[in-house]
């Protein structure tokens, strides 16, 4: 799983006012995988700040695969113009594209991972799909939870965790970070193998 370099995207929204949002916590991943590596970022022409670094470590003590950090300059729906550009800069496989995003249809503190299929309503996933001509990419859901009541889910993501929800930010972001690098490590059935099997 470990020739070539990756892409591992975070999604999320430009600017101060989105960057404690639901909506945001792909991005918030994005950091930790960042600050895990000893990397910052850097803003590339293809509209994203990026970080060139290595994830995980491989049986043996040597370092993970070689990935490029990608956090989109462009508001969520139209996040597929930046990725497709950094797929080409970078010569990135369809397949070596990893996606980190927040997910409504899974609960909040759960990790899930897949590969390809629907985008669920997700106007992120939705425009790289359309950019790429391709649905084949690794997706890191970050469970976000349904909004309660009858609130309008559009609303639900573009406001801040709750208080209690912030408390177990930190282990959901971590728990994700670790996803991401089992993936790029070990593939992606063996990261599904430890994030769905019952706690």
């Amino acid at each position: 799983m470990t020739e070539g370099t990756w892409l591992v995207v975070g999604l999320g929204n430009p600017g101060t006012e989105y960057a404690r949002t639901r909506h945001n916590v792909g991005q918030v991943v994005l950091d930790e995988l960042a600050a895990r590596a000893g990397s910052s970022f850097k803003r590339h022409r293809a509209r994203a700040r990026v970080a060139e670094v290595r994830l995980g470590t491989l049986p043996g003590g040597a370092p993970g695969p070689r990935a490029v950090l990608a956090a989109p300059a462009s508001y969520m729906n139209v996040s597929g113009g930046p990725v497709a550009g950094l797929v080409s800069y970078f010569g990135v496989d369809v397949g070596h594209l990893v996606v980190v995003h927040d997910e409504l249809d899974v609960d909040f503190g759960a990790v899930r991972l897949k590969r390809g299929g629907g985008e669920g309503g997700h106007n992120g996933l939705r425009s790289i799909s359309q950019s790429l001509g391709s649905k084949d990419y690794a997706r890191v859901r970050v469970g976000i939870g349904r909004p309660p009541g009858r609130q309008d889910p559009a609303d639900f993501v573009l406001k801040e965790f709750t208080s209690t929800e912030r408390k177990e930010l930190p282990l959901l972001v971590s728990d994700a970070a670790d996803a991401v690098e089992l993936l790029l490590v070990q593939g992606l059935e063996a990261a599904q193998q430890r994030f769905h099997s019952p706690a």
